[in-house]
């Protein structure tokens, strides 16, 4: 009998008895069931629709027929370990050289981004024979040991930070140390950076890596300033690191303008690495490393062969290939452009009727609204931001999530197929309820008096 023929209260419950329970469900009060999808729509067991604003690994579309086609094609004609010689890991890996800058043309395809960057981690310490490693605070790599450790995020919950991780300060220019109103942030928030390094070198330690995602997500939707990563780069360099981009959230064109989210920071701004891939295979396991030639050079110079038995296989790039063709074919790059720029527009406006909304930021299909209970002291939001979010859910059938390191950020990463329409019933529906929510608060002032 298949799962879903189960009643959802069966499925819970086997769940709960046979499921770490760690691995935490959304809305894990009263879960949604979902038992089919199709574009940027979920549906339950009652054939009820949501609109899904969560699933940036869905990126073409959930179950587009396109990639379920060759899939399944492929599937059926082979799947066999990597390490056999096959034509579309080489076409693929040509086809993902395209989009990147020229230097980027040595690629590691393994299953997931959390492999990616353990991998990227790996290439960096053979490249520059060093240790230490440079992060963004509240940033998030993955959930592999070596990842936990670089990933302030988790570490502060667990055994607390490695002598050999450096935690810079995250460039948030909404809360953090240098804000909109200074003449140059991404300078600023470099010079942090430098600043780091100098310290540890004091400490007679040497860095390996600088790991930094192209759009910090966990951290809140963070939007980093102009000049930041050329500057920090220049910096890493002069110490003998490398730069890692993690574009496992932001790769494949959600930016819109541009394929990779580093690109943001200008056309002559490249990473040593770049790990990509919830986004890659649509949903299927797929992710990658993507390097220059002198730093894959240093890694096979170990004598340590490497290798992946599912990474790379035939019908992982298949599917990779067949991504890569809708994003083409449907201008989905474009699409998110330009409902990208009308969900900002629309939450900007809304941003002057309700104080509560005290920031707006994003780029393409990647959107942040930061909620904060006084716009003077930016003081976060968290309980509405919970309510706002169960409240979609319950009453509009609207998947949103929260995210930043008071959960007060409500975050938008839809799949790239997300509409006009969609943008404007999202905002519709938050304007009605932050509406309600300040009038009962209103009320409550007033029965208070």
């Amino acid at each position: 009998m298949a799962l879903h023929k189960l009643k959802k209260e069966e499925t819970l419950a086997m769940r709960k008895r046979l499921i770490g329970q760690s691995c935490r469900l959304f809305y894990s009060d009263d879960p949604i069931k979902i038992v089919r999808a199709r574009g940027q729509y979920l549906f339950d067991e009652n054939d009820k629709r949501y609109l899904d604003c969560i699933s940036n690994v869905h990126h073409v579309g959930h179950c587009h027929p396109s990639i379920t086609k060759v899939a399944a094609a492929q599937m059926e004609l082979l799947n066999t370990n990597a390490r056999f010689l096959h034509d579309n890991i080489v076409v693929y890996a040509d086809r993902l050289a395209a989009t990147l800058p020229d230097k980027l043309c040595v690629f590691y395809f393994v299953n997931s981004g959390s492999e990616a960057n353990d991998l990227a981690l790996r290439l960096a310490r053979q490249y520059t024979q060093h240790e230490d490693v440079i992060v963004l605070d509240h940033a998030y790599h993955g959930h592999l040991t070596s990842l936990i450790d670089i990933s302030p995020y988790k570490f502060r919950k667990l055994t607390g930070q490695k002598e050999w991780v450096h935690v810079a300060p995250l460039p948030d220019v909404y809360r953090g140390v240098y804000r909109e109103d200074h003449p140059d942030p991404g300078q600023a928030y470099a010079d942090t950076v430098k600043d780091l390094i100098e310290e540890v070198h004091r400490k007679g330690r040497k860095i390996s890596a600088f790991f930094a995602e192209s759009l910090p997500s966990v951290g809140g939707q963070i939007i980093l300033p102009e000049r930041y990563s050329p500057k920090v780069a220049e910096y890493v360099h002069s110490a003998g690191g490398v730069f890692v981009a993690d574009e496992v959230q932001t790769g494949f064109g959600r930016v819109g303008g541009h394929f990779w989210g580093f690109q943001l920071q200008g056309e002559d701004f490249c990473p040593d690495i770049v790990t990509m891939g919830k986004p890659m295979g649509n949903g299927h396991p797929l992710a990658c490393v993507a390097t220059t030639v002198e730093i894959a050079g240093a890694f096979t110079a170990n004598a340590v062969e490497y290798f992946n038995t599912f990474g790379g296989n035939p019908v992982s790039c298949a599917i990779g290939l067949a991504v890569l063709d809708v994003i083409e074919t449907e201008d989905l790059r474009g699409n998110s452009m330009r409902v990208g720029a009308h969900l900002k527009d629309l939450l900007t406006k809304l941003q002057k009727q309700h104080q509560v909304i005290g920031d707006v930021r994003g780029v393409g299909l990647f959107v942040g609204v930061e909620l904060v209970t006084d716009r003077e002291k930016r003081t976060p939001a968290t309980k509405t931001a919970a309510q706002v979010v169960k409240r979609l859910k319950e009453e509009d059938q609207i998947c949103v999530s929260t995210d930043g390191p008071w959960d007060n950020v409500l975050k938008f990463k839809p799949p790239m197929c997300f509409s006009i329409e969609n943008a404007e019933l999202v905002v519709q529906c938050i304007d009605r309820i932050l509406t309600d929510m300040a009038a009962n608060d209103l009320k409550l002032d007033k029965e208070d008096i």
